[in-house]
């Protein structure tokens, strides 16, 4: 499902003369969140529990884990960027429409005139759980060359937001490191949820290697409890376990748990904040929209990861916005809005210890 390309155009990819997607909004960068990665569509099964080949049909759902964090933190009033690359075809114009219609900045947006945009089948299960089937052969995204990068939006970055689906290949994992630099080197805080989407690793050795290689350059990870048993065979609900995951640089690491909530580790204190029980529908974004909750929070009072009950509040609402997300299909469309967090906390706010 890719275009016709000489091996050149393989190795390095071809910017088309459209080099990216503007955008009207002129806001403040103060608390500027740039989200570096992935963009492709979710191809969702409209029927659950069934596999790939028996569903009868699919919806159509714009999708890539840093470009839900974008949205997310966008339809939550906070101010999002997204930087990467989509094919030069309609389904790439399409997700750079849906993050302006979003109100993601898209200047740091490239199209690539050989490669198609990625595409992922969604298998859902009778849980809400999914797995994957991914067309990117390579897709556009993989081609993201480090002079496409759009430095001064990165110089502008309070937090830059990455996954690790962008470390697998050349060139776009060196791409990926400049970005972490120059955000870095300019002030801005690294934020990292490494996303294992193993089908996509030459191996899970692969895997681990890449995942852990920037492991100790950002300054705030979150990790699901199975990524944890994949990265260290360990319980993820050992504490103690937990804590010798983090480098001496980390602020704020977590652990989350599905509908259970999440955990979190500083350098002062730890702890568990519970989740909100929803009937989950469909699980995708779940984890993206938590990541949109907690780092819009963290882009307006960088201080709170230092402050235990700032920081559970944040994580209240964190946890609130994976909850809403799951009881929607597709990811980015069931994203919510500050509204509706508001609105279901003061109907349901506590905070268990």
């Amino acid at each position: 499902m890719t275009a016709n390309r000489s091996n050149r155009a393989i190795r390095k990819g071809v910017t088309s003369p459209r080099l990216h997607c503007t955008t009207s909004q002129a806001r403040d960068m103060d608390d500027l969140v740039v989200c570096f990665g992935e963009l492709l569509i979710d191809f969702v099964p409209t029927v659950g529990g069934l596999s790939l080949a028996e569903a009868p049909a699919f919806k159509k759902a714009p999708g890539g884990a840093p470009a839900n964090v974008a949205c997310g933190i966008a339809k939550l009033g906070g101010n999002a960027a997204f930087v990467g690359k989509v094919g030069d075809d309609e389904f790439g114009y399409m997700l750079c429409e849906v993050l302006k219609d979003n109100k993601v900045q898209t200047k740091g947006v490239r199209f690539d005139a050989q490669a198609r945009t990625a595409l992922a089948f969604v298998t859902l299960r009778d849980d809400g759980e999914r797995e994957f089937m991914f067309y990117r052969n390579p897709s556009a995204d993989m081609l993201f060359q480090t002079d496409e990068l759009d430095i001064e939006l990165l110089n502008q970055a309070s937090i830059l937001h990455y996954g690790s689906i962008s470390l697998i290949t050349e060139p776009s994992r060196s791409t990926h490191l400049e970005a972490m630099r120059i955000a870095k080197e300019a002030g801005a805080l690294l934020s990292y949820d490494p996303n294992l989407r193993l089908p996509l690793w030459p191996s899970a050795d692969a895997a681990k290697e890449g995942i852990m290689s920037i492991w100790d350059q950002a300054d705030i990870i979150k990790v699901s409890d199975e990524e944890v048993i994949f990265l260290t065979g360990a319980d993820p609900k050992d504490d103690a376990l937990n804590l010798k995951m983090m480098h001496p640089g980390c602020k704020l690491m977590l652990v989350t748990e599905g509908g259970e909530g999440c955990r979190y580790y500083t350098p002062k204190f730890h702890g568990h904040v519970s989740g909100l029980k929803v009937q989950p529908v469909d699980t995708t974004g779940a984890g993206d929209a938590f990541c949109a909750g907690l780092l819009s929070q963290i882009a307006k009072s960088p201080a709170l990861v230092e402050d235990e009950a700032k920081l559970r509040e944040a994580l209240l609402f964190a946890n609130a916005c994976g909850a809403i997300t799951t009881t929607e299909r597709g990811a980015i469309p069931s994203l919510p809005d500050q509204n509706t967090i508001s609105r279901i906390l003061s109907k349901t706010h506590r905070l268990p210890v």
